[in-house]
């Protein structure tokens, strides 16, 4: 490492993973055709959301017979709705190994309060043994986990022939995984992800097998209105057409709209998949080549392509206490945020100390190039100023 300052810059520094930075070249002018003002039940509102559903249909390639809606609450919203409205019909596999998806198994367990349920858990950084899951339960999981850097490898160990759902939080996977629809029975997501959209507002995909769960169990729990899916015994339609539940912004629509318009531009779900792996190949080959840092996920076939989790590998820093650890990985992130070079970094605030940087579509693979030197002169200035033990 050189203790030279770099002197070029990230054109942009927003590498937060959540949420994320706008698609390349984006401005307020993108927002121009808003219907502000307007009601979202008005024709001109329905059609707009609408299009947000028929978009990401086609560019996502779902089958036409699941349902996809807008509903409330980012990707957190429309989990919670998913699972409050369908859980408990039949045992349950929960899948844990990072903090949201621990958080969904602390709902599953501590506030629906299911029985049959089966725990895989896994430390952060890993992945627990996905051959041991029964799939004759539901089955919950997240695809990618944000605040640990590490995605299921692919859906090859998905039953196609399950007798249970699949439930999948893939809020920082969809966009950039090539994601088996066949395999997946309640999706969800945000836009403020790969999309680089804006927050509050959930995307929740519906497989026919899950719309017949709605309409053949009844939880024995109350139900919010913003987590009703069925009118008397059957699906409200309208919700997967644009009848959100609850109002919208319609400037996030907008915003949202400008977004899925981007991915076409660029050529689909294969351009942004790529745009991704471009970004994570560009930091994979700096760790490489640099001796104070790896990847938070040992095994290479479960590494985030998207939020992109890396470790301090130091002796000297492993010899701190891990509060002294803390203090490190926020100076660091803090000189790089002070001199505009990279904001948000600093890992998970549950998640081992290290850094969380933004790998997804909207980010310029060139960005990732340019700030790589400022991580190593961040740390080697921050390591200078540090009076601490020797390892």
């Amino acid at each position: 490492m050189s203790s030279a300052k770099p002197s070029a810059k990230p054109n942009n520094p927003n590498f937060s993973s959540g949420p994320c930075s706008k698609r390349p070249g984006w401005s307020l002018d993108a927002l121009s055709d808003a219907l502000t003002g307007r009601s979202h039940r008005s024709g001109p509102g329905k059609a707009k959301l609408a299009e947000v559903i028929d978009r990401h249909r086609a560019l996502l390639g779902i089958p036409d017979d699941y349902h996809v809606g807008i509903v409330p609450a980012s990707d957190t919203g429309a989990f919670e709705m998913a699972m409050w409205s369908m859980l408990g019909a039949r045992g349950v596999d929960v899948l844990a190994w990072e903090s949201f998806s621990g958080d969904w198994l602390k709902d599953v367990t501590g506030q629906l309060k299911l029985d049959d349920v089966n725990t895989y858990k896994a430390d952060y950084g890993d992945l627990p043994d996905l051959s041991a899951v029964d799939f004759n339960n539901d089955v919950v999981f997240v695809w990618n986990g944000t605040t640990s850097g590490v995605r299921v490898p692919d859906g090859e160990w998905i039953d196609v022939d399950r007798a249970g759902l699949t439930f999948c939080d893939a809020t920082s996977a969809v966009f950039a995984y090539d994601l088996p629809w066949d395999k997946l029975d309640v999706t969800t997501w945000s836009w403020q992800k790969v999309l680089g959209g804006e927050a509050a507002h959930g995307m929740l995909v519906l497989s026919p097998r899950a719309v017949a769960r709605l309409e053949s169990y009844v939880p024995a729990r109350g139900l919010p209105k913003i987590f009703r899916m069925t009118k008397g015994d059957k699906l409200n339609a309208g919700i997967f057409k644009g009848a959100t539940i609850n109002t919208p912004s319609m400037i996030a629509v907008e915003d949202c709209l400008d977004a899925l318009k981007w991915v076409e531009s660029i050529g689909g779900v294969a351009a942004t998949i790529k745009r991704s792996e471009d970004n994570f190949a560009a930091l994979a080959d700096w760790v490489s080549k640099t001796d104070w840092v790896d990847f938070l996920p040992a095994d290479e076939a479960v590494r985030s392509t998207t939020s992109i989790c890396l470790k301090v590998v130091d002796p000297w820093f492993t010899a701190q206490s891990d509060e002294v650890q803390g203090a490190i990985i926020g100076a660091l992130a803090k000189r790089l945020d002070q001199d505009g070079v990279a904001y948000d970094i600093k890992g998970y605030r549950d998640a081992p100390h290290g850094l969380r940087i933004w790998g997804g579509a909207t980010i310029e693979r060139a960005d990732i190039d340019a700030l790589c030197p400022w991580l190593d002169w961040a740390y080697e200035t921050v390591k200078a100023e540090q009076p601490a033990k020797a390892a």
